[in-house]
C-alpha cells in the first residue's frame, strides 16, 4: 500500500535562502517551519526534503560539509519531535568546476530523479502527495514525477509569473501552505 508524502525543498522553504548554505551557523529555520513539519507528520505524511546542492559541484563546500549540515538539521528537527523520512540531494552540475560532479544527471531539479528515488524507496503514492518549493524548477520536478499537487512559497526566490501560473497555489510560507492544505483535507474527511 503506497503512502503519501510531503516533498519539501530546503533552502527558501525550510530555512532562510542564503547563498550556498553549508555551515551549521548559517542554517536559520524559517518561522513556522517546525510547526508545519510537525502538523504534516501528525497528519500521516512522510517528510522528504529535496535539495539541489550545486555548491558541491562548484567547489564552494564539500559533500562532507553538506552531510554534516544535514545531520545537524535532522538532529535539530528530531529534538522537536520531527523525523525526516528522507533527504535527497543533487550535488551535480553539467558544467561543474569539480570534475567528479560534472554530470547532466536525472536528479537536478527540474528533473525528477530525487523524487523518483524517494517514491521507490519509501513506497510513496505520488498522486496522493504534494510538493512545496520556491522555484519553478521545484514545480517542474514535481509535475514530471507525477506529484499530485505542487505549491510555491514566497520565502525563497522572487516568483516569476510563469512559476505562479504553473503552481497549484502560492503561499506566504510553509506554515500557511500546510495550514491551508490540512484544513481543506479535514473538511473533506
Amino acid at each position: 500500500m503506497s503512502r503519501k508524502a510531503a516533498f519539501i525543498d530546503r533552502d527558501g522553504v525550510l530555512n532562510e535562502e542564503r547563498a550556498f548554505v553549508h555551515r551549521v551557523e548559517d542554517l536559520v529555520l524559517l518561522p513556522g517551519a517546525i510547526e508545519a513539519l510537525r502538523a504534516l507528520q501528525t497528519a500521516g505524511y512522510l517528510l522528504v526534503v529535496i535539495t539541489n546542492q550545486s555548491g558541491i559541484a562548484r567547489g564552494l563546500y564539500s559533500e562532507a560539509d553538506y552531510l554534516h549540515l544535514t545531520a545537524h538539521l535532522r538532529e535539530r528537527l528530531r529534538a522537536a519531535g520531527i523525523n525526516l523520512d528522507a533527504v535527497e540531494y543533487c550535488p551535480h552540475l553539467p558544467d561543474a568546476p569539480v570534475e567528479r560532479y560534472r554530470l547532466d544527471c536525472d536528479c537536478r531539479k527540474p528533473k525528477p530523479g530525487m523524487l523518483q528515488r524517494a517514491i521507490a524507496a519509501l513506497d510513496i503514492d505520488p498522486a496522493a502527495s504534494f510538493l512545496v518549493g520556491d522555484r519553478l524548477s521545484d514545480v517542474e520536478a514535481g509535475r514530471t514525477a507525477g506529484v499530485g499537487r505542487c505549491f510555491l512559497v514566497r520565502t525563497g526566490y522572487a516568483l516569476p509569473d510563469e512559476a505562479v501560473a504553473r503552481a497549484d497555489a502560492v503561499y506566504d510560507d510553509l506554515l500557511a501552505c500546510v495550514s491551508s492544505l490540512l484544513s481543506v483535507r479535514q473538511v473533506a474527511e
